[in-house]
């Protein structure tokens, strides 16, 4: 469980959270959304303990504890958005310093290790790692204890398609397990696959809470179909508004806003038209455009 009551930060005379509140329930997975220095990666930092409230509060586990005590701390796992280890070691022996940290059992130093894909790479030091082979390191020490509660900033941002998978399956057994997932992310696919719900923070404050499905809807709404067409047809465009009210021409394209479901009727409207289409493009909604819209600001 993670409960923030009115959670503030400050840093001098910025505020880089502003009377943040939200509880997360035992299995539940949220995912924190918003623009580069909205507050997500200080939001993380108050729940896993390495910052203090200006004003406010932050619990978490079962019974609620506040994040900077040990026993608090023994059931959090966080994982930055930049991991850095020291680059005299291996990736074994970084593994093998947590796993004795956090008191594993020995073999799970080679389950990490091939949840991360380190294996041909782990006795070599991590001074030769890429950025995504760093990642994986962290996403593996992360992952090492059993930690009812795992805090993950930008989790999957360098990782490749195998790492993916594999990720996404270690966080839905974790949540089977009932533990609780709260991470960001700036990657709709991981809030579609992980996340249920999510809360969108713009400078430093919550301006909206929804489910993984209403976003997906949302974005949708904001998506446009582009035909590039030649020699339209006398009622085409009254055709293809019966579908979709607010097509418009733009030169010699067709513009469809909406939803992606109404996409197919009107290119078979456009066809049954004998229109040929000479081009198609399709546009999805964007996390900025919303973001914007959700605060009030005017399209750019």
């Amino acid at each position: 469980m993670i409960v923030f009551e009115e959670f503030t930060k400050r840093y001098g005379g910025v505020t880089a959270v502003d009377s943040l509140s939200f509880r997360l329930e035992r299995g539940e997975a949220v995912a924190l959304l918003g623009p580069n220095g909205s507050g997500k990666s200080t939001s993380l930092k108050a729940a896993a303990g390495l910052l203090s409230p200006t004003s406010g509060r932050v619990f978490v586990g079962d019974p609620p504890l506040s994040p900077g005590r040990p026993g608090a701390r023994r059931g959090i796992s966080y994982l930055p958005q930049k991991v850095a280890f020291p680059d005299g070691l291996t990736g074994r022996e970084i593994v093998e310093f947590y796993r004795r940290l956090r008191g594993n059992a020995p073999e799970r130093t080679a389950e990490v290790l091939r949840f991360a894909s380190l294996n041909g790479a782990s006795d070599r030091g991590v001074s030769t790692y890429s950025g995504g082979m760093l990642q994986r390191l962290g996403l593996a020490v992360a992952v090492l204890p059993n930690a009812p509660v795992l805090l993950l900033d930008e989790p999957t941002a360098a990782l490749d398609p195998d790492g993916l998978c594999a990720f996404y399956g270690v966080v839905q057994r974790r949540r089977k397990a009932g533990q609780t997932l709260l991470f960001t992310s700036h990657q709709l696919g991981d809030v579609e696959r992980l996340a249920d719900r999510f809360l969108i923070l713009v400078a430093g404050k919550l301006v909206a809470s929804m489910t993984s499905a209403e976003l997906v809807d949302r974005l949708a709404s904001r998506g446009a179909l582009r035909l590039r067409i030649e020699r339209p047809t006398r009622g085409l465009l009254d055709r293809v508004r019966e579908i979709a009210p607010a097509a418009v021409f733009s030169g010699s394209e067709l513009v469809v806003p909406g939803p992606s479901a109404a996409r197919p009727a009107v290119i078979d409207a456009v066809r049954m038209q004998g229109v040929e289409i000479r081009g198609l493009t399709a546009e999805e909604g964007r996390l900025e455009t919303l973001y914007g819209e959700l605060i009030g600001a005017p399209a750019p």
